[in-house]
């Protein structure tokens, strides 16, 4: 395993593969927990101790599930990260919240279901119109100073408004959308971004130090090189929405594919392989954040790092 440094996250070595824990919460098709458990184990036991999840994920399944997983580990051995902002009612229905009580309960409700007592990264999920922005910082800050987390990150943030969040409190990462074909999206699914990495967030990472966190690095197993032309998904899986995975607009990524595989096959490598190694070896670039849901597509993941591109 390759491992980076960050100042910003007191230079602790973290794994260059990163495991996303957005499938534990059943978002595709066919994922049962004793393979996500297993799937994480694997993690462990390659050496990858970077961990990214959500509460909205699953409505908190998936943190429930990482939490069984690694009760068996040492806690310092691992870097968790999660995030606040997204809550849901008993109902099921989303709402974003960014209050000082919100990310109190929040919080309390992710420690529980992970099983430990701090946070290494808290992250705020997604910004929204009119958030009371200090209010989050200064929450965030006072839960550093509390020891209830250790740092603090942003995700799908614009450029501005990371630049405002960085003057009122200490920012340690950003993740956003970025992968191979995904360089400066407009989109994700159906959502807006309102920033562009690699014109706008990069940027800013490299000049703060922060680390970059690209979710998404395979654009959702596009970049794996096994999708058909056509009917990949069925509709119970969350992918069958992705404008950009269906019709249209998949056949031009689905043309960029079939040009890529030509360095695939003269590397001998997995094109998979070939994407995460890509992201790796960018100096902004924290754990890249791959999703597997089986110990077989984890280990592959991991593989990624044991040869380099020109």
């Amino acid at each position: 395993m390759k491992y980076k440094q960050f100042q910003t996250v007191g230079n602790e070595k973290l794994s260059s593969i990163g495991l996303g824990c957005w499938a534990f919460g059943g978002t595709w098709n066919n994922t049962e927990d004793e393979v996500s458990i297993a799937t994480i184990e694997t993690a462990v036991k390659n050496n990858v101790n970077f961990f990214d999840v959500a509460p909205i994920y699953g409505k908190g399944h998936s943190e429930l599930i990482l939490g069984k997983a690694i009760k068996k580990y040492e806690r310092n051995s691992l870097f968790i990260a999660t995030k606040c902002g997204l809550v849901w009612d008993k109902d099921g229905n989303v709402t974003k919240d960014l209050t000082r009580d919100s990310i109190y309960r929040e919080l309390e409700a992710t420690l529980k279901r992970l099983g430990t007592d701090y946070i290494d990264l808290y992250q705020i999920h997604w910004p929204f119109p009119n958030m009371p922005l200090k209010e989050a910082m200064d929450t965030l800050m006072e839960l550093k100073e509390k020891k209830l987390i250790r740092y603090i990150g942003l995700s799908n943030f614009s450029k501005e408004q990371t630049e405002k969040c960085l003057e009122m409190a200490e920012i340690s990462s950003y993740q956003g959308l970025y992968n191979m074909l995904e360089r400066n999206s407009e989109i994700y699914h159906h959502k807006a971004l309102e920033y562009r990495t690699e014109k706008e967030i990069l940027p800013i990472c490299l000049k703060n130090g922060m680390m970059f966190l690209p979710y998404s690095p395979l654009m959702q197993g596009l970049l794996t090189g096994t999708f058909k032309k056509e009917n990949n998904f069925d509709n119970n899986d969350d992918r069958y929405n992705n404008p950009k995975l269906n019709g249209e607009k998949f056949i031009k990524y689905y043309n960029i594919i079939e040009e890529l595989k030509k360095i695939s096959y003269k590397r001998e490598k997995p094109l998979s392989q070939i994407a995460i190694n890509w992201l790796v070896n960018k100096k902004e670039m924290g754990p890249v954040i791959c999703g597997a849901q089986k110990p077989e597509q984890i280990l592959e993941n991991i593989s990624s790092v044991n040869w380099e591109l020109t």
